[in-house]
């Protein structure tokens, strides 16, 4: 939903009646993950996408059914293979989708939402889509502050601490509450949708390579810093897709900033005053991907130099270089392009081969598959 709440305030905002769409279970090779979502104005436009064409035009259906009866629905839509134009996933897999219209509550925290995103602080919304309690009501934590109610005290407690800690987690997912659990009397099924800050991804070196892999990280959703010690090429005219421009010394940049397991580190200066002590220090970081780039060459001398230097080989074991995957790019765009891929195989723990070469599922799942269960809706 990140990438459209733009719209749907603009909607609330100007009066626009809208269903919103969202997949809250997958199953097997599904295309969109859980949080996935789109929306259907009464005058017909539509905006985000579930599926990636597959079903958008049967839930246009239901969500205009949605907006001229204002109940919410669940709508499940599996894998069609005997006719490739059925209504079906003909890709695959199973999803779940809960459809409701905005109610003034949730127009109110979408704008609430957007500030958050903006300001790139975590938040999360819980949104009941089976069991007694009313269907689409909300629950909202922003800047440690909770807003809505589920109609129960003790369910609010337990919701609001489930919040918590999947903020800190940053997965959407389905929860139950209830039933034989001492926490609330009533069983409710919520999907929990949370808007964690972006990752960060820390390009070193102010080269014509760093250009395009700055966009395409805009583009996979990183919040994108570029850091070289020459302000004469580091500049936002050279570079204006970047969030942050740093003039410093690549190596005192990382050794000062808080990094995590999501941030992405990519090395483009292939200059060895700069990259030694940079990736002796990034090295020994929680994160995510280290990349380097250089030619096999440098790149066994560099490892050497690290080895002097006190780095173990397991630790040396987590550094990409040369960068990238081996496609074959000449140009900046497809270097960048062959780095990207490695970053997404190295995050999915895929080998980054043709696809047909292999037999697993073509979408990564980090929970183990599971059938799909029967949809049991709200009575």
């Amino acid at each position: 939903m990140r990438e459209i709440v733009d719209q749907l305030t603009a909607w609330h905002d100007d009066d626009i009646p809208f269903a919103l769409a969202t997949v809250v279970r997958t199953f097997s090779s599904a295309p969109r993950s859980a949080g996935a979502a789109m929306a259907v104005s009464d005058r017909g436009d539509v905006v985000g996408s579930i599926s990636g064409g597959c079903v958008e035009a049967a839930v246009v259906e239901a969500a205009e059914e949605v907006l001229r009866t204002g109940t919410p629905l669940h709508r499940r839509f599996g894998v069609s293979d005997d006719d490739a134009f059925a209504i079906g996933l003909t890709c695959g897999g199973t999803i779940d989708v809960f459809i409701e219209r905005c109610s003034p509550e949730l127009g109110a925290y979408l704008n609430v939402l957007r500030t958050s995103i903006a300001a790139h602080a975590p938040a999360a919304l819980a949104t009941v889509i089976v069991g007694s309690v009313a269907l689409g009501r909300h629950l909202l934590l922003t800047d440690d502050m909770f807003s809505g109610s589920l109609g129960s005290e003790d369910l609010d407690r337990a919701v609001r601490s489930h919040l918590v800690g999947a903020v800190r987690s940053g997965t959407d997912a389905v929860v139950r509450f209830g039933g034989h659990a001492p926490d609330c009397h009533d069983e409710v099924t919520l999907f929990v949708r949370t808007f964690a800050s972006p990752p960060r991804m820390i390009v070193f070196g102010a080269v014509d390579f760093a250009r395009p892999l700055i966009q395409i990280g805009k583009i996979l959703g990183y919040s994108v810093t570029l850091c070289d010690a020459r302000p004469t090429f580091a500049t936002r005219a050279r570079f204006p897709e970047a969030d942050d421009l740093v003039i410093d010394w690549p190596h005192r940049y990382l050794d000062s900033v808080v990094v995590d397991e999501r941030t992405v580190v990519c090395v483009l200066t292939h200059d060895p005053k700069f990259d030694i002590p940079l990736l002796e220090t990034a090295l020994r970081l929680p994160v995510a991907y280290i990349g380097a780039m250089g030619s096999r060459r440098t790149t066994g001398r560099r490892e050497a130099e690290l080895r002097r230097r006190g780095l173990t080989e397991i630790e040396l074991e987590r550094l990409h270089a040369p960068i990238g995957l081996d496609i074959g790019g000449r140009t900046p765009a497809e270097t960048a392009i062959s780095i990207a891929a490695e970053i997404i195989s190295v995050r999915e723990g895929r080998s980054g081969r043709h696809l047909r070469a292999g037999s697993t599922a073509i979408h990564s799942h980090h929970a183990p598959h599971e059938p799909a269960p029967p949809f049991t809706a709200a009575v």
